[in-house]
């Protein structure tokens, strides 16, 4: 039998769609915003890739949303520890979890959350066991998390049916979220993790683009700018790419959030999804303009989750305009780009191959799952 630990961290990811950058203390702050929680259904999303598995599980998980709701929900038996968890669960309860997890004993901890979940699990369980989390945060610059959660469902399935799967140390890597909501990315190394590795299922740690690519960067704004249509209302997304393009123009840019750009003017900074949807209805036409995260391949789902599945469907694949330099490219050694919207069927309907621009008027066919 196979002895798996779940702890989820059911505040992981509400301020990414009403942009707030992030859940550290401001969990209820984005839940007044209108945010969903939705560490839950993406647990739910990796865990299906084993419940036909789990006569073969001993599953040991917290209470309520911390991980008993989600195994009741798909029909898991379980033993759940012994854990007081209030309404408004936090990161003193996820590292209780843990050192319980660990004093019990378990093949692998499943976890749910972003860096500063991990960053709270590696505190207790540091490389002393496997574990591997399922994507959930706003901020993932990790690489202890599978790609998306169904990825962590694959390699979880792989470990359960007894197949050859590696184990190397992964970085467990965190920003300071009051810095990162001014517009400044000071990330820093809190430890390391013991972490299944298979194929191309589990990420990466976020890289930067080179100094060197600067130039192909500019190249790539005024190609934009050039390009750029009359009445068409641009939804820019995060990262230092995209800034090359909103500084070209001129234009007060967001650095780590969503600006919309309407003949070459800035009508909205740091856009929220609600606020998304709402001029979506507005402009008849509209079109998104996003970049890759480098190491990774993240399309969706990182970093931009005001860019929803709601969002991405109402703009339609035929206008999404995705930017990514060939190192960057390179970088990911053939690994497809990834989307991970939460919605399943949209996944599928992005996937396929997806025109990326490289350059001024330079672009390529791209894989994309």
């Amino acid at each position: 039998m196979f002895k798996l630990g779940l702890i989820i961290n059911p505040l992981a990811g509400l301020g990414g769609s009403v942009a707030l950058k992030g859940s550290d203390g401001v969990a209820q702050q984005a839940l007044d915003k209108g945010a969903q929680p939705k560490a839950n259904l993406r647990t739910q999303i990796a865990l299906n890739e084993v419940v036909h598995l789990k006569d073969q599980v001993i599953l040991l998980t917290c209470p309520g949303e911390m991980g008993e709701t989600c195994a009741a929900d798909l029909g898991f038996e379980f033993e759940m520890i012994n854990l007081p968890v209030t309404t408004e669960t936090s990161a003193h309860d996820t590292k209780c979890a843990a050192e319980i997890m660990k004093e019990k004993g378990v093949d692998l901890l499943l976890f749910a959350g972003g860096d500063g979940t991990a960053r709270d699990i590696c505190s207790v369980v540091e490389d002393e066991f496997p574990v591997l989390g399922v994507p959930a945060g706003v901020k993932i610059h990790s690489g202890v998390y599978g790609i998306t959660p169904k990825a962590s469902g694959e390699v979880l399935r792989m470990l359960i049916n007894g197949e050859l799967v590696d184990l190397k140390n992964q970085d467990v890597r965190d920003i300071d979220e009051e810095a990162f909501r001014n517009n400044q990315v000071s990330a820093k190394l809190y430890g390391e993790m013991l972490v299944p590795e298979a194929g191309q299922f589990v990420q990466s740690v976020k890289q930067g683009g080179m100094e060197q690519e600067d130039l192909v960067l500019e190249d790539m704004a005024a190609f934009l700018a050039d390009e750029a249509q009359d009445d068409v209302l641009y939804l820019v997304g995060s990262g230092k790419t995209t800034q090359f393009y909103m500084d070209y123009i001129h234009a007060d840019n967001t650095l780590l959030g969503v600006d919309a750009v309407f003949n070459n003017d800035v009508i909205a900074n740091d856009l929220t999804e609600q606020k998304i949807l709402e001029l979506i209805e507005q402009y008849p036409n509209v079109k998104i303009i996003v970049s890759v995260i480098g190491g990774q391949g993240h399309v969706f789902g990182r970093g931009n989750q005001q860019l929803s599945a709601e969002v991405i469907k109402k703009v339609g694949r035929e206008n999404l305009i995705i930017l990514c330099t060939k190192s960057k490219l390179k970088q990911l050694d053939g690994r497809p780009l990834i989307v991970d919207t939460s919605d399943v069927e949209l996944d599928k309907h992005l996937a396929g191959h997806i025109e990326i621009l490289t350059g001024y008027n330079d672009k390529v066919l791209y894989p994309i799952q």
